[in-house]
């Protein structure tokens, strides 16, 4: 071989291909900028594009999925689930936050009920717990599994006033009560004296390494007079090994905590209760986010409560953006009609494709350093990385968190035989006219007024107007399993890409060097699976 083509026309040597393509006046597929042209292509949605292979340098575990949340808040992974109330209570809300992510608890209840389930979060993982629940010596064994019943743990510090700051007296746990016969015996009679303490001013990591030699399962914080300051558990301690991404404050160790609200004025009680019970990140729940409801509410937010992190929404243009930017949000939610269970779009004819709402409005935030959330649309792990590839902070998932171990509700069985559980848009019907959580008892009247109907601007109107379908969603299992595999999935595709990190891929896309590609209808049809006789199973992780 002399390094010419056997049909005698020239051929460059091997050598050099490298060199040759440097001579191409652009690299291989279009820029972000060519791809998101409305005048010329469209409204686009995550399924009409593709990224294109960069080079891999490195293993994919070392991909950093590091992502903000908002102006003040960072995530080990670019994760949050929906608030709606067949996805996000207490269980999903502790395993998104203990994951990395966050989860945000909904509305479509009671005050009480919604804070109930924000101090459940705050409490389940801690460095020092600076308000433990104290009780008395003369507190019964009943009362005592009935605070453990309340709140989920059963090992409380017990004080000679049964309040914080007083003298320290002993311990009960679960065993000193789980078989005990005289349920009306006081817990003096039952709990551990032989106490190991740490004295006030000692720092989390000594206090661990006095917990852990220990062998006790909780380390009172006491002052030079003995009365109790602080409490810090061994559950604590094993958790933070266990999941060494959770979503903390800084100081505190607390997951984080994020809940929705609307934008009535009676939501300024709702949230003084949830900012009373530890919330960390309020969502302002609206399908419109660009009103003036919102505007006097986010306002008024920053006014009360200088350190709580507001994120607005939802938006979809640069317009509406700007407008909550100027109002002082701290983070944007992004989405109108996308969602699987929203129907807006159909019934309403506004929104927009959810690929060009999440690059026009996350390029005009990004300008004022605020973070947005792309809500909707997520089906799968590509979806996951054109919407950070585009812009987002985070993603927020709603349908493919719903049918979780973690998620409310119970299985049931389908007429196929597989578990499954109920999945509704909140602006379906069925949770408009929520009983239970405030919803229409008179429908001729419209009484209706819980967040469904108050996130889709509905109270008062004497029909509601469906903007969502529910319906049911096959099981997915436990979070703890699912999520790990979403954050796998996102490091090896950016591996693929050559970015090892979001905010490289993000930074890779602004300067044109992560290429993408338009899929016509065809190259979709080819990109997904076939050629097979009968059904196929689409495992996806094991």
């Amino acid at each position: 071989m002399n390094g010419h083509a056997t049909n005698g026309d020239s051929a460059h040597s091997a050598s050099k291909a490298l060199e040759l393509l440097k001579s191409y006046e652009s690299r291989d597929g279009i820029s972000v900028h060519d791809l998101m042209d409305e005048a010329k292509m469209g409204g686009l949605t995550y399924n009409d594009f593709l990224l294109l292979p960069g080079y891999i340098g490195f293993p994919a575990a070392q991909v950093d999925m590091t992502s903000k949340l908002t102006k003040k808040i960072t995530l080990k992974t670019p994760f949050t689930s929906s608030p709606m109330d067949t996805v996000t209570e207490t269980d999903m809300a502790i395993h998104m936050a203990l994951l990395g992510g966050v989860g945000v608890i909904h509305h479509n209840c009671s005050v009480e009920q919604q804070a109930e389930m924000v101090r459940k979060v705050k409490r389940f993982e801690n460095g020092f717990i600076l308000d433990p629940i104290v009780i008395s010596p003369k507190t019964t064994v009943r009362e005592t599994r009935a605070l453990k019943q309340r709140w989920g743990f059963g090992g409380f510090a017990v004080t000679e006033s049964g309040k914080l700051r007083s003298k320290l007296v002993g311990i009960v746990t679960p065993r000193d009560v789980q078989f005990h016969q005289d349920a009306e015996s006081p817990v003096s009679e039952v709990m551990s004296t032989e106490l190991v303490t740490a004295p006030e001013g000692v720092n989390l990591q000594e206090a661990n390494e006095i917990l852990s030699k220990s062998k006790k399962g909780k380390l009172p914080i006491v002052d030079a007079n003995g009365n109790l300051i602080a409490l810090l558990s061994r559950s604590d301690l094993m958790k933070n090994i266990s999941y060494p991404h959770a979503s903390k404050l800084p100081g505190t160790k607390q997951l984080l905590s994020a809940a929705a609200i609307g934008t009535r004025p009676q939501d300024k009680d709702r949230l003084s209760a949830l900012v009373e019970a530890g919330l960390d990140v309020v969502i302002l729940d609206s399908s419109q986010g660009n009103s003036m409801y919102q505007i006097e509410m986010i306002r008024w937010i920053k006014s009360e409560f200088k350190d709580l992190e507001v994120i607005g929404g939802n938006v979809v243009t640069r317009e509406q953006a700007a407008a909550l930017i100027d109002a002082g949000v701290d983070g944007l939610r992004i989405g109108m009609g996308a969602g699987s269970a929203c129907i807006t779009q159909e019934v309403m004819a506004v929104g927009r494709p959810q690929a060009t709402s999440v690059f026009r409005v996350c390029e005009f935030a990004s300008r004022f350093g605020v973070p947005c959330i792309a809500d909707g649309g997520i089906q799968n792990v590509g979806h996951i990385v054109k919407a950070l590839c585009l812009g987002a902070g985070t993603i927020m998932m709603g349908g493919l968190l719903a049918a979780c171990t973690e998620s409310p509700g119970s299985y049931t069985i389908g007429e196929d035989g597989l578990r499954r559980k109920v999945y509704r848009g909140m602006g379906s019907i069925d949770a408009m006219e929520d009983k239970a959580a405030g919803g229409a008892t008179d429908k001729a009247g419209n009484v209706a007024k819980n967040a469904g109907t108050a996130r889709y601007f509905s109270e008062g109107d004497k029909l509601l107007v469906a903007q969502g379908v529910s319906g049911s969603v096959l099981d997915r299992g436990s979070i703890n399993k699912f999520l790990p595999y979403l954050s796998a999935g996102v490091q090896h595709s950016l591996q693929d890409i050559g970015c090892k990190s979001i905010a490289e891929l993000q930074e890779g896309v602004k300067a044109g060097e992560v290429r993408f590609e338009y899929r016509t209808a065809s190259a979709q049809l080819e990109g997904g699976v076939s050629g097979f006789a009968g059904s196929v199973e689409k495992k996806l992780y094991s």
